[in-house]
């Protein structure tokens, strides 16, 4: 079907030329919301009615007439048809609807992808400081950010995952204190007790690891500790890195993995924020006031200047996050993407306007932003707010613990960012149709059962399903699963393109409703071995999309599973 769907563009292109001159460029399909409108839908002629001064209904009928005598629609359209407003719909003849699956099993893992183009985009993500244990929000981030490297991998780009973060500053120095205070026998409640500082039991871990002066490996540092309760600096550096340790092994837990670490304070130290700043005052983008020195992002849509520099001689925190994005600009970098809770939403203006004011030639859009609300645990019918590992919120760890890594990143990715989220624990631990991702990944399991048992009869020639008679595909369910399968290409280019994991989840969604719909429909192990041998191909080409996509949200393909509500029969 892919090809012929690339076939009829073309042809869709040449009809629409013949039309109006450039008419062309408003060549594209649709996929009907409902099948019986067809496989295919033009809206070409009601874009094009105003501009050529003609009733859409007109222009409709008239394309219809320009693209029958194209050869492409010949060969692979079974009926168009004029409907609404000005529709073009077209319903595709059995054969263009069948090589689908030819198209899944020859191109098999690659199925859906495009080709290298060379061009080099960044994605930043999870970003989180060293001060604690990675919480859910920052499991939402990590599912989001990796998720959107996979989809644009897919889509020919070569992606770098960067992770950035702070080694100084209040939270460190706040970070170091407390586990100081735990080294000298103190803690939560204590007099003495630092009245800013971390309360999590894994304070206590890493001033005990101090204590053994042991040495911590993250990936990005590795530090040995001097074990003397007296040594701040020390302590804070250990700290640090025991904390991006940890983060490390939560990361791998969760299928996750980063290309190269920024640190906040390397910005001050070679010298990149303050020759940003001294670019910002050369291109005359700066003022003086009140004894501050304000940057005029007003001249670039922001709501109101900002103040970069505060009378005090600090810079204020945004300044830093242009001289990161002034150095991802200069490392080649012409497409970033940056995934950050909503909360950050008031920097995005300031960020662009401050690039812009270099006059580096930086894009107006430049970077892209994922931004996504928090998430609210329920267990139990109640909400979680509390872990004994961090003091004060729910870890990703205890989240993993509690489900299982599929769960999490299905779940963290099944939803729109900018959407509220309620994960629940108890709903990702059911076994039946009401957990999506135990639904999806047993359309899978229950595909492997099938062709396990057809092998297991047939032997290993079974396994080569390249010359299957698909011409014998024609039940209503094979037809919808069909017309599912021809869609993946498509969702994960307009996922890449907006940044929308949760559109691949939800298109899963439909592939398993498909399939277990065509597994209630029909029996696959039938006596006659020509079609039984079709359908073994059909499922097999399902049962590719299926791992390609999971492949893309970092989930696990199961061959087998067990329900508790559904009394599994041999199809």
């Amino acid at each position: 079907m892919i090809q012929a769907k690339e076939e009829l563009l073309h042809a869709l292109r040449s009809a629409l030329s013949r039309l109006a001159a450039g008419a062309e460029s408003q060549a594209a399909f649709e996929s009907p919301k409902h099948s019986e409108h067809g496989d295919l839908a033009v809206t070409a002629a009601m874009g094009l009615a105003k501009t050529l001064r003609r009733p859409p209904r007109e222009l409709g009928g008239a394309l219809i007439e320009s693209l029958r005598a194209e050869p492409a629609v010949q060969r692979w359209v079974d009926a168009i048809e004029l409907a609404g407003p000005g529709f073009v719909n077209l319903r595709l003849k059995a054969a263009a609807r069948q090589r689908i699956v030819r198209e899944v099993l020859s191109a098999g893992a690659n199925f859906g992808q495009r080709p290298a183009h060379g061009a080099r985009v960044m994605v930043e993500f999870v970003s989180a400081n060293p001060t604690g244990p990675l919480h859910v929000g920052h499991g939402r981030n990590a599912a989001l950010g990796d998720c959107v490297c996979n989809l644009l991998a897919t889509q020919g780009w070569a992606v770098t995952r960067e992770f950035y973060y702070n080694d100084a500053g209040v939270q460190i120095a706040t970070l170091g204190a407390s586990v100081q205070a735990r080294l000298r026998g103190l803690k939560p409640g204590d007099p003495g007790w630092p009245t800013e500082a971390y309360n999590g039991d894994y304070i206590a871990d890493i001033a005990a690891d101090f204590r053994a002066r042991k040495t911590v490996r993250a990936d990005d540092r590795e530090v040995t500790a001097s074990g003397d309760h007296d040594d701040l600096d020390g302590i804070t550096r250990f700290a640090v890195a025991y904390l991006r340790h940890e983060q490390d092994l939560d990361l791998r837990a969760f299928g996750v993995r980063f290309d190269t670490y920024c640190l906040e304070s390397s910005l001050y130290g070679d010298g990149r924020v303050e020759r940003t700043v001294a670019q910002l005052v050369a291109a005359g983008k700066t003022y003086e006031r009140d004894g501050a020195l304000w940057l005029r992002t007003t001249d670039y849509g922001d709501d109101k200047d900002r103040v970069m520099r505060k009378s005090d001689g600090t810079y204020t925190y945004f300044v830093p996050d242009v001289a990161y994005h002034v150095a991802k600009w200069e490392r080649g970098f012409a497409k970033v993407i940056n995934v950050q809770g909503s909360d950050h939403h008031g920097t995005v203006a300031r960020v662009r306007a401050g690039l812009q004011a270099t006059g580096a030639g930086i894009p107006a859009g430049y970077p892209d932003y994922v931004l996504y609300k928090m998430i609210t645990v329920m267990k139990g019918g109640e909400e979680v707010k509390i872990s004994k590992r961090a003091g004060s919120y729910v870890t990703l760890r205890d989240l993993i613990e509690w489900t299982s890594r599929d769960a999490v990143r299905f779940f963290l990715a099944s939803r729109k960012a900018d959407t509220e989220f309620v994960f629940d624990v108890d709903l990702a631990l059911q076994r039946n149709d009401e957990n999506p991702v135990f639904y999806v990944q047993y359309a899978h399991a229950r595909i492997c059962s099938v062709l396990a048992l057809w092998h297991a009869e047939h032997g290993a020639q079974a396994r080569d399903a390249s010359d299957a008679e698909l011409a014998l595909l024609t039940a209503p369910a094979e037809a919808a699963l069909m017309r599912t399968l021809a869609r993946y290409p498509d969702v994960l280019a307009r996922a890449a393109e907006e940044f929308a994991p949760h559109d691949l989840a939800f298109y899963l969604r439909e592939v398993a409703a498909s399939f277990h719909t065509y597994y209630a429909a029909e029996r696959f192990l039938v006596d006659d071995h020509a079609l039984a041998r079709a359908r073994m191909a059909l499922l097999s080409a399902s049962r590719q999309v299926l791992r390609n996509g999971f492949a893309v949200l970092g989930i696990s393909a199961p061959d087998s599973m067990s329900r508790d509500t559904v009394e599994e029969v041999t199809r």
